[in-house]
Parts: C-alpha cells; structure tokens; sequence
C-alpha cells in the first residue's frame, strides 16, 4: 500500500474538492491519502472587499507575506510516498498561504529529497506561479515531478467578470448572461483521470515522466494569448508592488492612494487595455505563428519540462 500527504490551501472548498477527485483512484485502489490543511496565522477574508483584496497585492507579488502559517503535525506523514501541494494563484503569483508555506523552516525540512506535485485551481493564469513553485522546491531540496493546473475555461474578460462576482459577493453560480465562475463541475469530476496516472507513477517507484504523462492528460492547457498577457503583467506588477512598498508595509494606512491608484490601473487594464492586446495578439498571429514553437519550447524551459510538443 502506497501513502500520499495532500497540503491544500482554499477559501471557498474549490481547491479541496479537486483534491478529492484526482485522489479518488488512488483511494479506491486501496492506497492512503492524508489531508492537512494550511491555516494561515491569520485568516484572509472571504468573501473579500475591495480594500483587502488589494491589501495583499504587493506582498503577494514580491513574495513577503505578512505572516505565516500555523505549524503542523507531520508525525504522521513521515513515511510517505508522494507529496501534493494544492492551492491557487494570486496576482500571478502562489497565493499568499501557499507561498508562506514554502518558505516555512519545519516545511522546508520536511520537503527535503521527496517527489513533490502541485496542483492549482486557478482563474486561467498560471506560468508565472508554476515557476515561483519551482524555485520554492529546489530551495526546500525537493523535487517537482508534475505540475497539474485547473482552471476557468471561460473567455478572459469573462471570466474576470464572473470571478469578482463570486470573490466579492458569493455569486458563483450562473446567473443570465453569465457562467458558473471558477473551474467547472465537469472538468473537476474529470480530474480523477490524473490519479490513475499519478497512481501508476507510484506503483512503478518512477516520476522521471510524469509529467509528460499527465501532459498526455491535459493537465496543462497552453493558450500563447494568456501567456503572451501574463509575462507582461508579472513585469509590470512588480513595478507597481514596488511602488506601493515604499509607503509602507502591510496594513499601513499611508500606502492607501497608491493602492488606489493601483485599482484604478487595473480595471483600466482589465477592461481597456487586456481585450486590445488579445485582439492586436490574434492579428498579427500570422507572423507571431512562425515562433510558437519557440515560445513553447522557452515555456518548456523555464518550467523544466522536455517535451514543448505535449503542451496541449
């Protein structure tokens, strides 16, 4: 019999009830899944408000979270197999939990030469977070062996739309015109494929391919517009937590017109700037088309994976 540890971080449940579909063949084949969840030292709001949402922009983005998470109990996970970490991007970066997570010394000493995955329920960017997570594992001496994102299939502007909805005022559910918000019930229940792939990994002792694998599964959907957006956003979010930084650390009143200035920014960007550059993207794609190839074989690179051409 097999033991797997599941980390998971979530505000709403959603990231949880993924966890229990991917694990659902791994249990029913009769191996162990323990759950722990990661608590924060102090709870983050939800549903959030407008002024604590953006509160936690410049930490998340450079990556000092204010506090961090209570310990744990790990004398029960001593002996396991594989390691999931399960949580969602913020400000496309790792949440602020998961990212405290990372960096917690008792964490890093247990993470230390084990095969590690993270999964991320998240809106639909998340390169930049999946390469935060790769720099946190090799700090811990661990190893990342598969990297599975759900996320919201809905169009960009969408989606924002649906998700502000939601995080603010617990609207998830359809309503008129627009969709459910977040991952969707079907693409979470067909999450389980990724167990029994995970399961065989296991069963074998070899992650060397894993990842490749869950490619096979789709555990990565690649779309150049969202990537082409996100790595420009990061650039430009870290001139903008920087700035707002400067006025003062987390929860001081005298940041509060640059944080602002900030919401302004990006709702202008959300809604003015974001659907332009989609549109000036899908135009010139003709051109863009003749370098995609190297554009997914960088995206290889930098998440360390060797096949571009199993990027879905």
């Amino acid at each position: 019999m097999k033991k797997i540890v599941v980390f998971y971080y979530t505000q709403s449940g959603q990231v949880l009830n993924i966890m229990h579909n991917i694990c659902q063949p791994i249990v029913e084949a009769g191996d162990e899944v323990i759950y722990k969840e990661i608590v924060p030292e102090k709870k983050f709001p939800f549903y959030w408000n407008c002024s604590n949402f953006f509160e936690i922009f410049p930490e998340t983005r450079l990556g000092i979270p204010p506090y961090g998470i209570k310990e744990m109990d790990l004398s029960d996970v001593q002996d396991v197999d594989l390691v999931i970490v399960a949580g969602q991007s913020w400000y496309l970066s790792p949440s602020l939990p998961i990212q405290s997570f990372f960096i917690s010394e008792q964490v890093k000493e247990y993470l230390k030469g084990r095969n590690i995955i993270f999964v991320n329920g998240c809106r639909n960017m998340w390169y930049m977070t999946i390469r935060k997570i790769r720099k946190y594992v090799f700090e811990a001496k661990a190893n990342l062996v598969g990297h599975i994102v759900l996320q919201d299939m809905a169009a960009n502007l969408v989606s924002v739309i649906t998700i502000v909805r939601w995080l603010f005022h617990g609207k998830k559910e359809a309503s008129g015109i627009w969709p459910r918000a977040g991952v969707s019930e079907k693409d979470i229940k067909e999450s389980s494929r990724f167990g029994k792939t995970i399961k065989s990994a296991m069963d074998a002792n070899d992650y060397s391919k894993l990842q490749e694998q869950l490619m096979d599964e789709k555990a990565i959907i690649y779309k150049p517009g969202l990537i082409f957006i996100e790595k420009t956003g990061h650039r430009i979010f870290d001139i903008w937590a920087k700035f707002i930084r400067k006025k003062g650390g987390y929860e001081d009143k005298n940041r509060s017109f640059r944080k602002t200035l900030f919401f302004l920014y990006l709702f202008f960007v959300l809604y003015i700037v974001s659907p332009i550059g989609i549109l000036v993207f899908y135009l010139t794609y003709p051109i863009r088309a003749l370098f995609i190839g190297k554009q997914k074989r960088e995206a290889c690179y930098n998440l360390g994976w060797s096949e571009d051409k199993k990027i879905q």
